[in-house]
């Protein structure tokens, strides 16, 4: 399973004279609270090496950079790249093609040391911005990936609305000032995923472990044992995964292939629940979870 891949490119490296080495600064997910900063962020995939050194902001982010947010040269801002890398930075030319971006200290590497939690959902037929808004919220809220899932109730979802999607992550990152992306996975059939356990959902080209060896791995069904019942009695993790079938749920052949791999029913309420609500009510509440237990250690 391969990961799809963040595009356009936005930035390229500017050759400069005064490039030092590359000096990254390490800090952990705890430490003064680094993805909170105040100056308007920008998605770069390439970030300058070192205090001094330089990349070329194009693309997409110069757009919104000089034609939404009006941002011209000496103005200060703030450059991720996505996987945990952060500079501040200053502008220092525009030109028709792009900004030459000057950073103003050598660039900080922020750690995440909470559990990764992996979604699968069947959100392929929704309508009306729907998918776009589960997107938004997974992205928000901390989840390592999203999965598609393809079901016998939902058995596609188009190329169009997977090229969009990557683009509300970037934009939801950068609202929410997240430093590590979400990666959007390729849709994946209920038999494919079956296989799929944490050694998998990291290296996704080596599919050596199953749901049966996945001990954090939910799937929301109706009256089953409620979430917070079945978190009281769980062991933290460094991966777990969520399950949320499609409108219609999931078929019983379905539900019984995915419970007998190993996956845990939890139930989210009394209600029945549209997939993008019981999807981010469950993420909502393991990462939660998560985080409760990291603050106990």
């Amino acid at each position: 399973m391969q990961a799809l891949s963040w595009s356009p490119r936005f930035a390229v490296a500017v050759n400069r004279s005064c490039r030092k080495a590359s000096s990254f600064q390490a800090f952990s997910s705890d430490s003064s609270n680094q993805s909170r900063g105040g100056l308007p962020r920008f998605f770069s995939d390439v970030l300058p090496p070192s205090k001094g050194s330089a990349v070329r902001v194009q693309g997409d982010e110069f757009w919104h950079m000089t034609k939404v947010l009006r941002l011209n040269t000496d103005d200060r801002i703030e450059l991720f790249n996505g996987k945990g890398g952060l500079v501040k930075g200053c502008i220092e030319s525009i030109d028709r093609t792009g900004a030459d971006v000057v950073a103003l200290e050598n660039p900080k590497l922020v750690s995440t040391n909470t559990t990764q939690w992996h979604v699968f959902a069947a959100f392929g037929t929704l309508k009306g911005g729907r998918s776009d808004w589960l997107i938004e919220k997974c992205t928000e809220l901390g989840a390592s990936s999203v999965t598609p899932l393809l079901t016998e109730r939902s058995p596609s979802i188009s190329d169009n609305r997977v090229d969009r999607l990557q683009r509300v992550i970037l934009a939801a990152a950068k609202q929410c000032q997240r430093l590590h992306e979400m990666t959007l996975n390729p849709p994946l059939k209920v038999r494919d995923l079956l296989p799929i356990g944490p050694k998998t959902l990291q290296e996704p080209k080596k599919r050596t472990k199953n749901v049966s060896q996945s001990k954090l791995c939910f799937i929301a069904a109706a009256e089953a044992t409620p979430v917070l019942n079945v978190l009281a009695l769980s062991k933290q993790e460094p991966v777990g995964s969520i399950i949320v079938g499609p409108e219609g749920d999931f078929t019983e052949t379905e539900v019984k292939l995915i419970l007998e791999a190993g996956a845990t029913a939890v139930g989210l309420g009394p209600h029945r629940l549209r997939v993008e609500t019981a999807t981010i009510a469950l993420l909502a509440t393991t990462m939660l979870w998560s985080d409760t237990w990291r603050s106990t250690i």
